[in-house]
């Protein structure tokens, strides 16, 4: 089954990548997505010819066409799986660079059949564990469908018990970049502020003044540029979007996060000449933490994609002088 849908793009959109206005559609709901209908030639704009990097412009019309998920297996969607970057491989783990776009594993509640890193390292490693309570092979923590960077899948039972255990008692280490809006007070400082569900929006988190879970997350402002910072992030615990919620807090938003902004920033957008990376700007840089089997230390690091390079880069040149 398949579903066809079109979309109009309107007078803020002016200007939008095709690629990045597929990714925002709530039927598509990522990049890799998209970028997998461009592939298969399931998008049309007008007589255009259509590519990633099609600028669009308002008034103009984008049809796309979703297949539907019937009986499909969700770990065996249609297509070939994405390409991913190993960063280790050994016979009790692997560390991926994950691409933005990747979920980490099917939702319950898509409607439609598409990639994740679970189906990529079941299509990629033979026998791979799981939690008792969902099919995720070798899964042991997560990354958000847009934040890029450092994940470790787990090969053996031992081993994914063992790396879930380092999480839960926070003996890893983890470090984030991130693009923000503003120029934060403090060169760094620690945000501890507890995190649980926001009661006005149940699909999203937010800091509490009661009940909630503990979370904690030290940012240092690495160059601050003309409305703009980039921090480096350790989050001390592992909550649900706990930098875009922490940070969102603090009044300094993650730019292109749709879906947590400060309202001190709520109407904060990019210059209109400055490359837009399409997702919130987050990465997971690096990750360290002992190996399940020999409990020494190890450490991987995934380099800052292109487009936080390019947007970075972008600000650093159009930078006032002084």
């Amino acid at each position: 089954m398949s579903q066809q849908l079109s979309r109009r793009v309107v007078a803020v959109e002016d200007g939008i990548r095709l690629d990045v206005f597929l990714a925002r559609q709530p039927e598509v709901g990522g990049r890799s997505t998209a970028r997998a209908l461009l592939d298969a030639g399931q998008v049309r704009v007008g007589e255009e010819r259509v590519r990633p990097s099609l600028t669009l412009r308002a008034g103009q019309n984008v049809d796309f066409e979703l297949l539907m998920v019937a009986a499909t297996d969700p770990l065996a969607p249609p297509g070939e799986p994405p390409a991913v970057r190993v960063l280790h491989e050994d016979a009790w783990m692997v560390a991926i660079d994950k691409p933005v776009g990747l979920a980490c594993h099917p939702s319950s509640n898509k409607r439609f059949c598409e990639h994740t890193v679970a189906s990529w390292a079941r299509a990629n490693y033979d026998g791979l564990p799981t939690v008792p309570e969902a099919e995720r092979p070798g899964i042991v923590h997560r990354l958000d469908r847009d934040t890029s960077g450092v994940m470790v899948l787990a090969r053996t039972a031992p081993a994914l018990d063992f790396l879930r255990a380092q999480f839960r008692a926070r003996t890893t280490q983890k470090e984030y970049r991130a693009i923000v809006y503003g120029e934060p007070r403090f060169q760094s400082d620690w945000i501890e502020r507890p995190i649980g569900t926001d009661p006005r929006h149940p699909d999203r988190m937010t800091v509490v003044e009661e009940g909630g879970r503990e979370a904690a997350t030290f940012y240092e402002v690495i160059e601050q540029f003309d409305g703009f910072s980039y921090v480096r992030c350790r989050p001390r615990s592992g909550r649900t979007h706990q930098i875009r919620v922490h940070m969102t807090a603090i009044g300094h938003s993650l730019v292109g996060d749709r879906l947590y902004r400060s309202r001190r920033r709520q109407h904060a957008v990019l210059p209109e000449a400055a490359p837009d990376p399409g997702r919130q700007c987050l990465h997971a840089l690096r990750l360290a933490l002992p190996h399940p089997q020999t409990h020494e230390e190890v450490e991987f690091e995934a380099p800052l994609p292109r487009d936080l390079e390019d947007l970075l880069r972008w600000l650093r040149e159009h930078r006032a002088r002084s």
